[in-house]
Protein backbone atom coordinates (compact mmCIF):
# COMPACT_ATOMS: atom_id res chain seq x y z
CA UNK A 1 0.00 0.00 0.00
CA UNK A 2 1.30 3.67 -0.73
CA UNK A 3 0.19 6.24 1.25
CA UNK A 4 0.46 10.30 -0.25
CA UNK A 5 3.24 12.28 1.52
CA UNK A 6 3.61 15.75 1.28
CA UNK A 7 6.40 17.53 2.68
CA UNK A 8 5.55 20.97 3.16
CA UNK A 9 8.17 24.14 4.77
CA UNK A 10 8.51 27.84 4.86
CA UNK A 11 11.35 29.73 3.85
CA UNK A 12 13.03 33.36 2.80
CA UNK A 13 15.93 34.32 1.16
CA UNK A 14 17.32 30.30 0.92
CA UNK A 15 18.16 29.90 -2.79
CA UNK A 16 21.67 28.48 -1.81
CA UNK A 17 19.67 25.23 -0.63
CA UNK A 18 16.72 24.67 -3.04
CA UNK A 19 18.83 22.27 -4.86
CA UNK A 20 19.88 19.68 -2.47
CA UNK A 21 17.00 20.24 -0.50
CA UNK A 22 14.48 19.20 -3.22
CA UNK A 23 16.92 15.93 -3.97
CA UNK A 24 16.39 15.10 -0.46
CA UNK A 25 12.91 16.17 -0.67
CA UNK A 26 11.88 14.50 -3.74
CA UNK A 27 10.91 11.17 -2.68
CA UNK A 28 7.48 12.55 -1.52
CA UNK A 29 4.56 12.50 -3.62
CA UNK A 30 4.42 16.44 -2.68
CA UNK A 31 6.31 19.25 -1.98
CA UNK A 32 4.70 22.71 -0.92
CA UNK A 33 6.86 25.71 0.58
CA UNK A 34 5.27 28.95 1.38
CA UNK A 35 7.79 31.72 1.55
CA UNK A 36 7.61 34.97 3.47
CA UNK A 37 8.94 36.80 1.40
CA UNK A 38 12.29 35.92 -0.74
CA UNK A 39 14.00 38.65 -2.91
CA UNK A 40 17.49 36.24 -4.19
CA UNK A 41 15.03 33.78 -6.87
CA UNK A 42 14.51 31.25 -3.80
CA UNK A 43 11.05 30.94 -5.60
CA UNK A 44 11.94 31.19 -8.83
CA UNK A 45 14.16 28.15 -7.54
CA UNK A 46 11.61 26.00 -6.17
CA UNK A 47 9.02 26.23 -9.08
CA UNK A 48 11.65 25.00 -11.27
CA UNK A 49 12.92 21.92 -9.16
CA UNK A 50 9.10 21.27 -9.11
CA UNK A 51 7.80 22.47 -5.53
CA UNK A 52 4.46 24.01 -5.04
CA UNK A 53 5.20 27.73 -4.13
CA UNK A 54 2.59 30.17 -2.40
CA UNK A 55 3.82 33.72 -1.17
CA UNK A 56 2.26 35.05 2.28
CA UNK A 57 3.79 37.76 4.39
CA UNK A 58 3.65 37.10 8.01
CA UNK A 59 3.92 40.61 10.18
CA UNK A 60 4.69 40.58 12.81
CA UNK A 61 6.74 37.45 12.44
CA UNK A 62 5.95 34.15 14.20
CA UNK A 63 6.89 30.92 13.36
CA UNK A 64 3.28 29.35 14.73
CA UNK A 65 1.22 31.89 12.11
CA UNK A 66 3.60 30.75 9.36
CA UNK A 67 3.75 27.14 9.62
CA UNK A 68 0.29 27.16 10.41
CA UNK A 69 0.03 28.83 6.64
CA UNK A 70 1.98 26.40 5.46
CA UNK A 71 0.17 23.73 6.73
CA UNK A 72 -3.07 25.04 5.37
CA UNK A 73 -1.41 25.06 1.89
CA UNK A 74 -1.08 20.95 2.17
CA UNK A 75 -4.10 19.52 0.37
CA UNK A 76 -6.69 17.49 2.23
CA UNK A 77 -6.17 14.35 0.84
CA UNK A 78 -2.55 13.79 2.25
CA UNK A 79 -2.23 10.99 4.66
CA UNK A 80 1.50 11.96 6.00
CA UNK A 81 2.66 15.36 6.65
CA UNK A 82 6.47 16.01 6.91
CA UNK A 83 7.30 19.49 7.88
CA UNK A 84 11.08 20.27 7.89
CA UNK A 85 13.57 23.87 6.88
CA UNK A 86 15.50 24.14 3.99
CA UNK A 87 18.82 23.69 5.66
CA UNK A 88 17.78 20.02 6.75
CA UNK A 89 18.48 17.17 4.39
CA UNK A 90 17.06 13.49 4.81
CA UNK A 91 19.52 10.39 4.67
CA UNK A 92 18.27 8.88 1.11
CA UNK A 93 15.65 5.99 1.62
CA UNK A 94 13.75 8.32 4.39
CA UNK A 95 10.42 7.65 2.23
CA UNK A 96 10.24 3.58 2.71
CA UNK A 97 11.09 3.91 6.43
CA UNK A 98 8.47 6.20 7.16
CA UNK A 99 6.09 4.24 5.19
CA UNK A 100 6.87 1.29 6.58
CA UNK A 101 6.42 2.63 10.22
CA UNK A 102 3.26 4.19 9.13
CA UNK A 103 1.62 0.99 8.11
CA UNK A 104 3.17 -1.90 10.60
CA UNK A 105 2.91 0.58 14.08
CA UNK A 106 1.11 2.94 12.92
CA UNK A 107 -2.62 4.56 11.75
CA UNK A 108 -1.88 3.83 7.79
CA UNK A 109 -4.39 5.38 6.00
CA UNK A 110 -6.90 5.21 8.60
CA UNK A 111 -8.88 8.28 9.53
CA UNK A 112 -9.67 6.91 13.01
CA UNK A 113 -6.07 7.71 14.32
CA UNK A 114 -3.95 10.97 14.21
CA UNK A 115 -0.51 9.56 13.97
CA UNK A 116 2.89 11.40 14.85
CA UNK A 117 6.22 10.11 14.19
CA UNK A 118 9.54 10.54 15.85
CA UNK A 119 12.57 10.75 14.27
CA UNK A 120 16.60 11.16 14.64
CA UNK A 121 17.46 14.66 14.24
CA UNK A 122 21.07 15.63 14.24
CA UNK A 123 20.93 19.10 14.92
CA UNK A 124 24.64 19.83 14.83
CA UNK A 125 27.40 18.00 12.93
CA UNK A 126 31.22 17.83 13.41
CA UNK A 127 33.77 18.73 11.02
CA UNK A 128 34.01 14.99 10.05
CA UNK A 129 30.29 14.54 9.33
CA UNK A 130 29.75 12.71 12.34
CA UNK A 131 26.63 13.45 14.65
CA UNK A 132 27.04 16.58 17.36
CA UNK A 133 24.17 17.34 19.14
CA UNK A 134 21.26 14.83 18.33
CA UNK A 135 17.55 14.40 19.47
CA UNK A 136 13.95 12.59 18.31
CA UNK A 137 12.55 15.26 16.38
CA UNK A 138 8.49 15.83 16.33
CA UNK A 139 7.48 17.11 12.83
CA UNK A 140 5.54 14.27 10.90
CA UNK A 141 1.74 13.96 11.45
CA UNK A 142 -1.15 13.10 9.87
CA UNK A 143 -3.13 15.64 7.99
CA UNK A 144 -6.41 16.16 10.23
CA UNK A 145 -6.28 18.03 13.05
CA UNK A 146 -3.40 19.33 13.72
CA UNK A 147 -1.45 22.82 14.37
CA UNK A 148 1.42 24.61 15.26
CA UNK A 149 1.83 26.51 18.51
CA UNK A 150 3.83 29.31 20.36
CA UNK A 151 5.61 31.84 18.45
CA UNK A 152 9.01 30.15 18.68
CA UNK A 153 10.19 27.02 19.57
CA UNK A 154 7.11 26.59 18.03
CA UNK A 155 5.85 22.65 18.31
CA UNK A 156 2.88 20.71 16.64
CA UNK A 157 -0.48 19.84 18.77
CA UNK A 158 -2.92 17.56 18.22
CA UNK A 159 -6.40 19.39 18.54
CA UNK A 160 -8.57 16.75 17.45
CA UNK A 161 -11.11 14.24 18.90
CA UNK A 162 -9.53 10.97 17.64
CA UNK A 163 -6.57 8.83 20.28
CA UNK A 164 -3.31 10.15 19.00
CA UNK A 165 -0.27 7.42 18.33
CA UNK A 166 3.41 8.27 18.44
CA UNK A 167 5.59 6.33 16.53
CA UNK A 168 9.43 5.91 15.99
CA UNK A 169 10.72 5.70 12.61
CA UNK A 170 13.28 3.80 12.95
CA UNK A 171 16.40 4.48 10.58
CA UNK A 172 14.93 8.14 9.25
CA UNK A 173 17.31 10.39 9.70
CA UNK A 174 17.07 14.58 9.49
CA UNK A 175 20.13 16.72 9.64
CA UNK A 176 20.83 19.88 9.50
CA UNK A 177 23.69 22.26 7.55
CA UNK A 178 22.64 25.42 9.09
CA UNK A 179 23.54 28.98 7.62
CA UNK A 180 26.14 30.12 10.17
CA UNK A 181 25.79 33.54 9.22
CA UNK A 182 22.11 33.74 9.92
CA UNK A 183 21.49 35.54 13.10
CA UNK A 184 19.10 34.15 15.70
CA UNK A 185 18.56 38.35 17.30
CA UNK A 186 14.64 37.55 16.71
CA UNK A 187 14.42 34.53 19.11
CA UNK A 188 14.65 36.63 22.72
CA UNK A 189 11.92 39.07 21.58
CA UNK A 190 9.78 36.40 20.65
CA UNK A 191 10.35 34.05 23.70
CA UNK A 192 9.62 37.33 25.77
CA UNK A 193 6.88 37.45 24.05
CA UNK A 194 5.54 33.79 24.45
CA UNK A 195 5.76 34.69 28.14
CA UNK A 196 4.12 37.46 27.90
CA UNK A 197 1.56 35.90 26.25
CA UNK A 198 1.18 32.57 28.04
CA UNK A 199 2.96 33.14 31.63
CA UNK A 200 2.04 29.52 32.86
CA UNK A 201 3.12 27.81 29.72
CA UNK A 202 6.73 25.97 31.25
CA UNK A 203 8.02 25.47 27.71
CA UNK A 204 8.28 28.55 26.89
CA UNK A 205 9.92 29.58 30.12
CA UNK A 206 12.10 27.09 29.69
CA UNK A 207 13.51 28.62 26.76
CA UNK A 208 13.59 31.40 27.39
CA UNK A 209 15.80 31.05 30.48
CA UNK A 210 17.98 29.36 28.04
CA UNK A 211 18.34 31.65 26.11
CA UNK A 212 19.33 33.83 28.64
CA UNK A 213 22.52 31.79 29.06
CA UNK A 214 23.03 31.51 25.19
CA UNK A 215 23.37 35.18 25.41
CA UNK A 216 25.59 35.43 28.61
CA UNK A 217 22.68 37.06 30.72
CA UNK A 218 23.40 34.47 33.43
CA UNK A 219 21.40 36.27 36.89
CA UNK A 220 18.30 36.72 34.33
CA UNK A 221 19.33 32.65 33.21
CA UNK A 222 19.10 31.63 36.74
CA UNK A 223 15.80 34.15 37.73
CA UNK A 224 13.62 32.38 34.72
CA UNK A 225 14.86 28.73 35.29
CA UNK A 226 13.92 28.92 38.95
CA UNK A 227 10.72 30.41 38.21
CA UNK A 228 10.53 27.85 35.27
CA UNK A 229 11.07 24.97 38.02
CA UNK A 230 8.41 26.56 40.22
CA UNK A 231 5.76 26.43 37.78
CA UNK A 232 2.99 23.65 38.32
CA UNK A 233 3.19 22.29 34.49
CA UNK A 234 6.92 21.86 34.92
CA UNK A 235 7.11 18.38 35.63
CA UNK A 236 8.92 16.62 32.59
CA UNK A 237 12.15 15.48 34.31
CA UNK A 238 14.31 15.66 31.26
CA UNK A 239 13.67 18.93 30.60
CA UNK A 240 13.39 20.09 34.60
CA UNK A 241 17.36 18.43 34.58
CA UNK A 242 18.26 21.04 31.57
CA UNK A 243 17.00 23.83 33.25
CA UNK A 244 19.51 22.86 36.62
CA UNK A 245 21.93 22.21 34.34
CA UNK A 246 21.87 25.39 32.84
CA UNK A 247 21.26 27.11 36.33
CA UNK A 248 24.50 25.09 37.79
CA UNK A 249 26.11 26.82 34.78
CA UNK A 250 25.24 30.33 35.34
CA UNK A 251 26.54 30.20 38.86
CA UNK A 252 29.46 28.93 38.16
CA UNK A 253 30.04 31.70 35.16
CA UNK A 254 29.21 34.53 38.20
CA UNK A 255 31.19 33.03 40.73
CA UNK A 256 28.95 31.20 42.56
CA UNK A 257 30.43 27.74 43.12
CA UNK A 258 28.35 26.70 46.62
CA UNK A 259 25.49 27.32 43.98
CA UNK A 260 27.05 25.56 40.71
CA UNK A 261 27.85 21.91 42.84
CA UNK A 262 24.38 22.12 44.41
CA UNK A 263 22.89 22.56 40.82
CA UNK A 264 24.57 20.39 39.48
CA UNK A 265 23.65 17.68 42.11
CA UNK A 266 20.31 18.19 41.79
CA UNK A 267 20.14 17.60 37.97
CA UNK A 268 21.64 14.43 38.28
CA UNK A 269 19.50 13.64 40.70
CA UNK A 270 16.35 14.68 38.30
CA UNK A 271 17.73 12.54 36.00
CA UNK A 272 20.73 10.03 37.00
CA UNK A 273 20.32 7.25 33.99
CA UNK A 274 21.83 10.61 31.14
CA UNK A 275 25.30 11.30 30.52
CA UNK A 276 25.11 14.87 29.81
CA UNK A 277 24.72 16.42 33.43
CA UNK A 278 27.82 14.63 34.71
CA UNK A 279 29.79 15.68 31.96
CA UNK A 280 29.23 18.95 32.35
CA UNK A 281 29.89 19.02 36.27
CA UNK A 282 33.18 16.92 35.52
CA UNK A 283 34.03 20.08 33.18
CA UNK A 284 33.36 22.28 36.05
CA UNK A 285 35.42 20.16 38.50
CA UNK A 286 38.01 20.02 36.10
CA UNK A 287 38.51 23.21 35.31
CA UNK A 288 38.32 23.93 39.42
CA UNK A 289 40.70 21.07 39.65
CA UNK A 290 38.76 19.10 41.66
CA UNK A 291 40.49 16.01 40.86
CA UNK A 292 38.33 13.21 42.81
CA UNK A 293 34.87 14.71 41.56
CA UNK A 294 36.64 14.91 38.39
CA UNK A 295 37.22 10.92 39.09
CA UNK A 296 34.30 9.89 40.11
CA UNK A 297 31.53 12.10 37.48
CA UNK A 298 33.59 10.57 34.43
CA UNK A 299 33.36 7.05 35.58
CA UNK A 300 29.61 7.14 36.56
CA UNK A 301 28.88 8.73 33.31
CA UNK A 302 30.69 6.32 31.27
CA UNK A 303 28.12 3.63 32.84
CA UNK A 304 25.48 4.75 30.87
CA UNK A 305 25.85 3.02 27.43
CA UNK A 306 22.41 4.21 25.53
CA UNK A 307 21.92 8.14 24.38
CA UNK A 308 18.25 9.02 25.22
CA UNK A 309 15.35 8.73 23.34
CA UNK A 310 13.31 12.04 25.15
CA UNK A 311 15.83 14.71 25.22
CA UNK A 312 18.71 16.15 23.67
CA UNK A 313 22.11 14.56 23.90
CA UNK A 314 25.20 16.77 23.72
CA UNK A 315 28.04 15.65 21.51
CA UNK A 316 30.23 15.68 23.88
CA UNK A 317 28.69 13.57 26.14
CA UNK A 318 29.26 10.62 23.46
CA UNK A 319 32.99 11.67 22.05
CA UNK A 320 36.12 11.53 23.59
CA UNK A 321 35.25 13.90 26.69
CA UNK A 322 34.61 11.64 29.15
CA UNK A 323 37.75 9.56 29.08
CA UNK A 324 39.76 12.68 28.56
CA UNK A 325 38.94 14.00 31.52
CA UNK A 326 39.18 11.04 33.33
CA UNK A 327 42.67 10.06 32.46
CA UNK A 328 43.67 13.54 33.81
CA UNK A 329 42.31 13.00 36.98
CA UNK A 330 43.41 9.74 37.27
CA UNK A 331 47.13 10.84 36.38
CA UNK A 332 46.85 14.25 38.84
CA UNK A 333 45.18 11.37 41.59
CA UNK A 334 48.33 9.01 41.12
CA UNK A 335 46.33 6.07 39.65
CA UNK A 336 48.82 5.83 36.16
CA UNK A 337 47.88 2.59 35.46
CA UNK A 338 44.00 3.87 35.12
CA UNK A 339 45.01 7.09 33.37
CA UNK A 340 47.01 5.45 30.29
CA UNK A 341 43.87 3.05 30.13
CA UNK A 342 41.62 6.30 29.43
CA UNK A 343 43.97 7.93 27.76
CA UNK A 344 43.91 5.07 24.94
CA UNK A 345 40.04 4.91 25.21
CA UNK A 346 40.07 8.90 24.57
CA UNK A 347 42.68 8.38 21.60
CA UNK A 348 40.35 5.45 19.58
CA UNK A 349 37.66 8.49 19.37
CA UNK A 350 39.98 11.03 17.74
CA UNK A 351 43.20 9.66 16.55
CA UNK A 352 44.63 12.43 15.18
CA UNK A 353 43.86 15.29 17.88
CA UNK A 354 47.76 16.26 18.85
CA UNK A 355 46.53 17.33 22.33
CA UNK A 356 45.30 13.71 23.22
CA UNK A 357 47.97 12.11 21.34
CA UNK A 358 50.52 14.24 23.37
CA UNK A 359 48.40 13.26 27.22
CA UNK A 360 48.64 9.49 26.28
CA UNK A 361 52.58 10.06 25.86
CA UNK A 362 53.17 12.21 29.07
CA UNK A 363 50.94 8.99 31.02
CA UNK A 364 53.05 6.83 29.30
CA UNK A 365 56.33 7.93 30.07
CA UNK A 366 55.79 8.46 33.50
CA UNK A 367 54.95 4.50 34.16
CA UNK A 368 58.43 3.73 32.95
Amino acid sequence: MRLKICVYAICKNEVQFVDKWMDSMSEADLIVVTDTGSDDGTVEKLKERGAVVYVDIVKPWRFDVARNISLDHVPEDVDICVCTDLDELFEPGWRKKLEDAWLNQGPGSSRETAGMGRYLYNWSLKEDGTPDIQFYYFKVHSRQGFRWKCPIHEFIQYTGNLPVQTLYIEGMILSHYPDTQKSRGSYLPLLELAVKEDPEDERMRYYLGREYMYKSQWQKCIDTLKEYLALPAAVWKDERCAAMRWIAKSCYKIGDLKGAYAWYYKAIAEVPDIRDPYVEFSKMCYELKDWAMTYFLTKEALKIKEKSRTFVNMGYSWDYTLDDFCSIAAFWLGMPKESLEHAKSALKYAPDNERLKSNFNIVAAAQK
